[in-house]
């Protein structure tokens, strides 16, 4: 690793409910979009420790450094050890809900308060706007703080102590005594209406108000949880991290916060992840819902019928959105930037979004059904929608595809997607029957006898004795673990089983799971590492086939994969560090969905666990 770049995995996060800051062991905010997920950067430095923009809090002396987020809450607090003293940074931003509104507002609180010793805390703000491709200017404000001023709006810094320019950056340094405190306030104005004579500083009582007010909404939310399982401190933080990724204004979840951190060292495989797949987005619905939030299931099912009803007639729907719902996200590579460690490509946007993958009307169905079976019945005007969907899927369910993976190599019959377009149906035709819907029962029945026969007769392989990724392909595939979850195959099918046997083969490693053996057959050059999503998938297959002891040992193991804060990426890489984008909502709500799965097995095979047992 080149210096300047700390591991992915040495990194918190925070956020709003619009965007999010990734803060590193070493007090530096080197990851934000402003004012929302998918905006340009404002800093930047994960990918390009030059030119790319950072917020660095530091304290002298320091020896290590700590982490944690405030007991149940994304507040998260960083200790600096020394010596001669101890300091800790509290940062965060206050969450814009209507429980604990902050309209038009993106703040990024840090407060440093000095416990043991005297402590020199050196301050350090260096925007770079647009990725770094856009000039600002820095105008001081007397007693207040700094204005950055950029072709897109305004970054207003304001402090508790004086701050100086200095190039493009403003910068500080204090000493304080035990008990004394540094507050700062980074608030992003997009409309121009920041003036250097509104703006004031930023004092200990205001950063103590926006903290218990923060810590209140996040306490509050976590209590709808309604987990009490033998995992419940790696579900909720789980949860926590899912919710920072929620976009409030729409309801759309991002797969990850950020962009092209490489799945292998040097590149190559870098990619956007700051929009909504509709794979994700079903997938979340469902773990969500497991753990009692409504609210926010009730706003991705009301993000979902929009996609459905705002496809051109006689289209499916896209593999993925912006998360305002757009459409249109051209993928473009920022050759100035120099990328993760040196890793390029540097891209925004992605061109998955004009993919082919067939298997997403499976698991939006599945969702869909879960939601009106456990949530609310869904409304005649959203079944009219996903009839028309289906309706196309049932035109289309033959043709080659981009697959789950959204491999680059050429589309295939992928054995997933055809069991997906299975789920599609036979959920639809749940829902027709339980609340009497309006449906072509016969054409949709017959369709989904075709997918299963497909599956059953072409995409199994007597050789090896496994499903493979499509008909006559060599190659295994992880995503077909989940049979028994989705209930195509029963979980000690005979061929089924034979199946994960050969996975263990061919694809598990130390217990962790590649999804397929990366040959250059998906058009993509290099390696990667093991999938977490897999890996938890694979625990679930473990544990529905009966193999409990085994399936919670993975589970464990996997836990300990987990970065100091219980933060996963996509991917795990040899030496146990994270790869690929981060935090990653695919992982997390794989990891939820695998908990509450191995705890009704344990308890249907040990009896209930003892509530002392459970970590909270």
């Amino acid at each position: 690793m080149k210096p300047g770049y700390l591991p992915v995995e040495d990194h918190g996060i925070i956020g709003d409910l619009h965007t999010v800051a990734l803060v590193g062991t070493d007090g530096t905010i080197d990851w934000c979009c402003l004012p929302r997920f998918d905006a340009p950067s404002v800093f930047g430095s994960l990918l390009d420790a030059g030119r790319g923009g950072s917020f660095a809090v530091t304290v002298r002396g320091t020896e290590r450094t700590k982490q944690m987020y405030m007991p149940d809450s994304n507040v998260l607090l960083t200790r600096f050890l020394g010596r001669d003293s101890v300091a800790e940074l509290y940062d965060f931003m206050v969450p814009d809900h209507p429980s604990c509104p902050s309209p038009g507002v993106r703040r990024i609180v840090r407060q440093v308060r000095v416990l043991r010793g005297r402590a020199t805390i050196d301050v350090s703000c260096r925007p770079a706007f647009d990725y770094g491709r856009a000039p600002h200017t820095v105008t001081p404000v007397p007693g207040a703080g700094v204005v950055f001023a950029g072709p897109a709006g305004f970054l207003v810094l304001r402090s508790s102590v004086p701050l100086a320019p200095d190039g493009g950056a403003a910068r500080a340094t204090v000493t304080l005594e035990p008990g004394e405190s540094l507050q700062l306030s980074a608030e992003w104005d997009g409309a121009g209406s920041v003036r250097e004579g509104v703006v004031r500083p930023f004092d200990g009582a205001e950063a103590t108000r926006l903290l218990d007010r923060t810590l209140r909404y996040w306490d509050g939310w976590l209590r709808q949880s309604q987990y009490r399982g033998r995992y419940r401190e790696a579900v909720e933080r789980s949860a926590l991290a899912l919710k920072l990724l929620v976009y409030q204004p729409t309801g759309a979840l991002v797969a990850a916060a950020t962009t092209s951190l490489p799945e292998a060292p040097g590149g190559g495989r870098n990619w956007d992840y700051r929009y909504t797949w509709i794979r994700d987005a079903a997938f979340t619905l469902y773990a969500l819902m497991r753990l009692g939030f409504t609210e926010e299931a009730a706003a991705f099912v009301d993000w979902l019928h929009q996609r459905c009803a705002q496809a051109p007639p006689g289209t499916g729907l896209q593999v993925l959105y912006g998360i305002d719902g757009r459409p249109d996200l051209p993928e473009t590579v920022l050759d100035h930037l120099c990328g993760y460690g040196g890793a390029r490509p540097v891209r925004i946007g992605n061109a998955a979004a004009r993919q082919l993958q067939l298997d997403i009307h499976g698991e939006l169905m599945d969702s869909v059904y879960l939601y009106n079976k456990h949530g609310e019945p869904i409304s005649y005007e959203l079944w009219e929608a996903l009839a028309r969907q289906l309706d196309w899927l049932q035109k289309h369910w033959e043709e080659p595809d981009d697959g789950i993976w959204e491999t680059r190599g050429g589309r295939q019959r992928f054995t997933y997607s055809a069991l997906m377009t299975w789920v599609a149906f036979e959920r639809a035709l749940r829902i027709a029957r339980h609340r009497g819907m309006p449906a072509p029962v016969e054409q949709w029945r017959d369709t989904a006898a075709a997918a299963y026969r497909f599956v059953q007769e072409r995409c199994w392989s007597p050789e090896p004795g496994a499903y493979c990724q499509f008909p006559d392909s060599p190659t295994l595939d992880a995503s077909l673990l989940v049979m028994p979850l989705v209930k195509f195959a029963g979980p000690r099918d005979p061929r089924f089983l034979s199946t994960v046997r050969r996975i263990e083969e061919d694809l598990v490693s130390d217990s962790l799971v590649h999804r397929y053996r990366t040959d250059g057959s998906d058009g993509l050059d290099g390696g990667e590492g093991t999938f977490n999503l897999c890996s938890f998938w694979y625990v679930e297959a473990l544990a529905r086939a009966g193999r409990i002891g085994e399936a919670r040992y993975v589970f464990e193991k996997m836990i300990t994969h987990a970065n100091h804060l219980g933060l996963y990426a996509e991917e795990i890489g040899p030496a146990g560090e994270a790869l690929g984008n981060f935090p990653q909502a695919f992982t997390h709500l794989a990891l939820i969905s695998a908990a509450t799965n191995l705890d009704r097995a344990m308890t249907a095979h040990h009896g209930p666990a003892d509530r002392q047992c459970h970590v909270r």
